[in-house]
């Protein structure tokens, strides 16, 4: 990151992409926006534009490589109308798809690029525009011929522009060519647009800023989307920025047996991890806490990654939970994902949203296992979840995680582990004792205090969830197949 700046800024029109650069763009400067074809480019230039037009300023496109009649395609794509905008097509010379001309003094690029120079700043000098679009380098480098020659003339540009008061984006789809690094060294900015291309699941895209003179900015990648509307920019979370003195008091969980479990509930500001096997009651306990929630006044909030919203209504109503009524009401929020669709940097968007907008005190995420399985070409889920903890964490929110381990009864295994990260982590299992399948719950961990060591019977009734006093009369119920400590391991009666 750069060192601040007190200068005014610039806003793009896009929230995300001003937040990502402190504010929006330095005024009067050259900035290089880079990207593949389809990266979004031209969507971003034209979206900086249309901002320009809102705010009563003189704006222009100058166009080498696309025709006015497909900008206003791409524009009436997204809903949006050019009128206003200044769109000049810089078309090739009339003659010079002509077979028979041809240049006898000077050689062919000088003659090119000094007339389509010419053709710019007459523009620029007739309109005096405030912002200006240059799409795109790749024809102006095709017409220099040469590195040194195409260098310098985007220095000419560079210097004529800084005396017009014009802020300009230059469009170059060559972000990785040898020739494209020297713009690099004379733009004030440069933002680079990638795609990824995962083995399932729809593309993924983020953008990059690697140079921004003069002012801080937030660095690395930042997912964003291109939907009907135009670019919707994703800022990465970093949790630090969201630092906050929170009151840690500890508020119940629904149920008076898990709060004795838990030493008495659980703190705002904590995440808790429910973790066991297909079927033990994790997502009716985490629907549980939230309800409880609800039911003290606050707002909750929901993702669930395994089960449709509709699903999980009908579920919740048959353990007597309302979350229909909630939902109607507001003070539920839920959101069934789909993570083939759904970048990292979306989803914490969401979560903070419902946070800071939704006003939501509890978030329950459910499951890791779909959230993170389902992005293995994701290298870095895991921090990235770090780093949401710490920034649900720092609002003071109650945080549920729910993970499901592989296998029912016996040796147990974790196909993710964060155990880790979570403050608290409650282990559900099943267990068999005399013919029948049992629940069991229990706390294994508790980084805010003191919690009962014990393991209680568990209980998913038309009435709710059920935890039974302690089961201190069996022996190895973690193990899955206990035995009664008053009588024999091998009595029949106890297998």
């Amino acid at each position: 990151m750069t060192s601040t700046n007190d200068a005014p800024c610039l806003q793009s029109g896009i929230a995300g992409l001003d937040t990502v650069l402190n504010g929006g763009f330095t005024p009067h400067r050259l900035y290089l926006i880079e990207g593949s074809p389809g990266a979004g480019k031209t969507t971003l230039a034209l979206q900086f534009l249309l901002e320009g037009l809102r705010r009563g300023e003189r704006c222009l496109y100058v166009t080498l490589s696309e025709t006015a009649e497909e900008l206003r395609e791409v524009a009436a794509s997204h809903g949006w109308s050019l009128d206003g905008l200044q769109i000049h097509e810089l078309t090739p010379p009339h003659d010079s798809l002509d077979p028979d001309s041809h240049y006898t003094m000077f050689h062919p690029a000088e003659v090119e690029l000094g007339d389509t120079t010419r053709r710019i700043l007459d523009q620029v000098r007739d309109l005096r525009p405030q912002r200006m679009v240059f799409d795109s380098l790749a024809e102006l480098r095709l017409l220099a011929g040469t590195p040194l020659r195409y260098r310098r003339q985007v220095l000419a540009l560079k210097q004529y522009f800084v005396g017009q008061n014009c802020t300009v984006l230059l469009l170059d789809d060559c972000a990785a060519a040898e020739q494209g690094l020297h713009v690099h060294t004379i733009v004030h900015g440069t933002i680079s647009l990638g795609q990824m291309n995962p083995e399932y699941g729809g593309d993924r895209r983020r953008l990059r800023v690697t140079k921004f003179r003069g002012r801080r900015f937030a660095g690395g990648y930042h997912d964003y989307q291109i939907t009907t509307g135009g670019l919707h920019v994703y800022p990465r979370l970093i949790a630090a920025q969201h630092r906050r003195d929170v009151h840690q008091d500890c508020v119940g969980t629904g149920s008076a047996e898990l709060d004795q479990l838990l030493g008495g509930g659980v703190h705002r500001g904590t995440s808790t991890l429910l973790i066991g096997a297909a079927g033990t009651g994790k997502s009716s306990l985490a629907t549980s806490v939230a309800m409880a929630a609800i039911a003290r006044g606050e707002r909750a909030a929901i993702f669930t990654f395994d089960e449709t919203v509709r699903s999980l209504v009908m579920r919740s109503m048959g353990i007597g939970f309302d979350v229909e009524g909630a939902i109607e009401s507001g003070s539920l929020i839920v959101e069934s994902i789909d993570p083939a669709e759904l970048s990292p940097g979306e989803f914490a968007h969401r979560i903070r949203d419902a946070v800071e907008t939704g006003g939501a005190g509890t978030v329950v995420i459910d499951s890791l296992n779909g959230y993170l399985n389902a992005m293995p070409e994701e290298r870095f889920m895991t921090i990235q979840l770090h780093e949401l903890l710490t920034y649900l964490a720092h609002r003071g929110v109650v945080t549920v995680l729910v993970s499901a381990q592989q296998g029912l009864i016996g040796q147990m295994t974790n196909t993710v582990d964060v155990s880790y990260l979570a403050d608290s982590v409650v282990l559900l299992r099943y267990f068999e004792a005399k013919g029948s399948v049992h629940q069991a719950i229990s706390v294994l961990k508790k980084r805010t205090g003191g919690h009962e060591r014990t393991i209680r019977p568990l209980a998913i009734t038309p009435g709710g969830v059920v935890i039974g006093d302690p089961l201190r009369h069996f022996r190895g119920v973690l193990t899955g197949v206990p035995y009664d400590r008053h009588e024999s391991p091998n009595d029949p009666d106890t297998q």
